[in-house]
């Protein structure tokens, strides 16, 4: 234990026959209660410092029997260890709830993030998956009798040399610059007309 540990305690801060009952988490305020029963409010945010006292609280007598009895009616218990006593309830034993709409304003903050998040998502979509069409591959002009021809998946030079009944030779003849290893799905090339078997 420290060395000035008693002085942060509710008993060598708090004036004589005050006691602190609660706390609320909205307004930041702890409150007391003096020897006559009379509810007190501390600054906003700080623990402890100059009190005034709240107009209108009840007052609280000194009769444990008839606030348990009071307490049995409306369902709450103060036999807590700690001493513990909630602040006054309404006679029909309600509390106030202040701010109601507290997670609704959490939505509206958080609502315009969202809303760019899937306005960005929804133009890279389209980006990605435009609907316009590809360019139509230009138009081959082949020498002498040979024939356009769009390569697919798997044709190689001498496949297609072989189905043609021609030479690979004859292929690269046809096709200045082609590279049989190099051929790749969607190109044009020029192929020899077909030999009579």
């Amino acid at each position: 234990m420290g060395r000035w540990t008693q002085y942060d305690e509710d008993s060598s801060r708090l004036p004589e026959g005050m006691q602190r009952v609660g706390y609320d988490s909205d307004t930041g305020r702890y409150y007391f209660r003096d020897r006559d029963g009379s509810l007190w409010e501390g600054p906003q945010g700080a623990e402890y410092g100059e009190m005034r006292r709240v107009a209108g609280a009840p007052v609280v007598t000194d009769d444990h029997a008839q606030d348990d009895d009071e307490e049995a009616e409306i369902g709450v218990s103060s036999s807590r260890p700690d001493g513990y006593r909630p602040l006054a309830v309404d006679v029909d034993g309600s509390t106030h709830a202040r701010h109601t709409t507290r997670t609704d304003s959490a939505y509206r903050v958080i609502l315009p993030f969202f809303l760019i998040v899937a306005a960005v998502l929804l133009l890279v979509f389209r980006l990605v998956h435009s609907s316009t069409p590809v360019n139509p591959p230009e138009t081959l002009r082949c020498p002498g009798a040979s024939e356009a021809y769009t390569l697919v998946r798997g044709d190689t030079c001498w496949e297609l040399s072989q189905t043609r009944g021609c030479t690979v030779q004859d292929i690269l003849n046809a096709n200045d610059g082609l590279k049989c290893e190099a051929l790749r799905p969607g190109q044009a090339i020029c192929l020899p007309p077909p030999r009579a078997t």
